[in-house]
């Protein structure tokens, strides 16, 4: 590699944080303002590893359950949602409650209820063990069936055929669930489910813009926590296409020898990923190389969610709490 080699990095558009995220990381900030350190949050408020030290710096403890906070102490619920069960166990506590859950997994949780109202088996479409697929299949009382893929499709054992619906985890895209879906539609005729414009639009428009950055640089960094599935997937779609990826916590996680003999470079985030690490990433190329940076015509984002009255109005949180 010579550093006078210039170098080309190229944006994707859109990257970084979506609605879901800034709203949660947004609520949190403002719980902090009007009530003050320590604010408890169950689970990491989002998959980003910069996003959580940030806020524990702050004054944010991040616990894995309910039980392990403080009686009175100010809770907030993560933007992957909850289950039943958890909102049960904090209401039997009295915890000061806000709920940072993205708005479009609440709709999930609606769209499953609905369907177990009408008495048709569920089937869920996401990855075992993700916080959100946890907290949908919580949010219902009759047995979720779980899947990832269309071959696990051939292997379910229902009820009744007939009497079927489907959900999606969010962070899948229209692309990852199109296949399963056509399977299930395939083997089960009858089976009810929500519109394709129902799923994520955040992660279908960051994959779309993956697509077309795969198709002009010859590397692409993916920002983003390892524990991150919309992260993770934008680096798999990367390879799908032929191009090596990358995916990184921040700047300290590029290997210089990855230049080697690369002319461009594109850059994205996943949806829990601030911009200040993009500007990090480009930072540390330059450092590397001579780089020009451009950045793809893409979508512009324009959707933003309402904030909750705990942390807008005079909220009924609002009491002292014991020392």
């Amino acid at each position: 590699m010579q550093k006078n080699n210039p170098l080309t990095i190229i944006l994707a558009q859109p990257r970084g944080f979506c609605a879901g995220v800034e709203r949660a990381i947004e609520i949190v900030e403002k719980a902090l303002a009007i009530y003050g350190p320590p604010v408890y949050v169950r689970h990491e408020i989002v998959h980003n590893k910069w996003v959580v030290e940030d806020l524990k710096a702050k004054g944010v403890v991040f616990v894995e359950e309910v039980n392990e906070i403080p009686d009175g102490a100010i809770t907030v619920f993560s933007a992957h949602g909850i289950s039943e069960k958890v909102e049960n166990s904090a209401r039997l506590r009295e915890l000061p409650v806000i709920d940072a859950t993205c708005p479009l997994v609440s709709k999930v949780h609606r769209e499953a209820q609905r369907y177990e109202a009408e008495e048709l088996d569920i089937i869920l479409i996401g990855h075992a063990g993700h916080p959100e697929v946890e907290g949908t299949m919580g949010r219902v009382k009759s047995k979720v069936h779980l899947i990832a893929t269309a071959a696990e499709v051939d292997a379910l054992k229902v009820g009744n055929p007939e009497k079927l619906a489907y959900v999606t985890q969010t962070t899948l895209s229209v692309d990852d669930t199109r296949v399963v879906i056509e399977a299930l539609k395939k083997r089960f005729p009858s089976i009810k489910g929500p519109d394709l414009r129902d799923i994520c639009y955040a992660t279908q428009n960051r994959q779309t813009a993956v697509r077309d950055l795969a198709k002009q640089v010859d590397m692409i960094l993916v920002i983003g926590s390892q524990n991150s599935s919309n992260s993770n997937r934008l680096r798999d779609l990367s390879k799908e296409m032929g191009v090596p990826a990358h995916l990184i916590d921040d700047e300290r996680g590029i290997s210089p020898e990855w230049l080697d003999g690369v002319e461009s470079v594109g850059i994205t985030a996943g949806a829990s990923a601030p911009e200040l690490l993009v500007n990090k990433v480009i930072s540390q190329l330059q450092s590397l190389r001579q780089c020009k940076v451009t950045a793809l015509g893409g979508i512009t984002e324009k959707t933003r969610f309402k904030l909750p009255q705990e942390v807008t109005d005079k909220p009924f949180l609002l009491k002292k709490r014991a020392s």
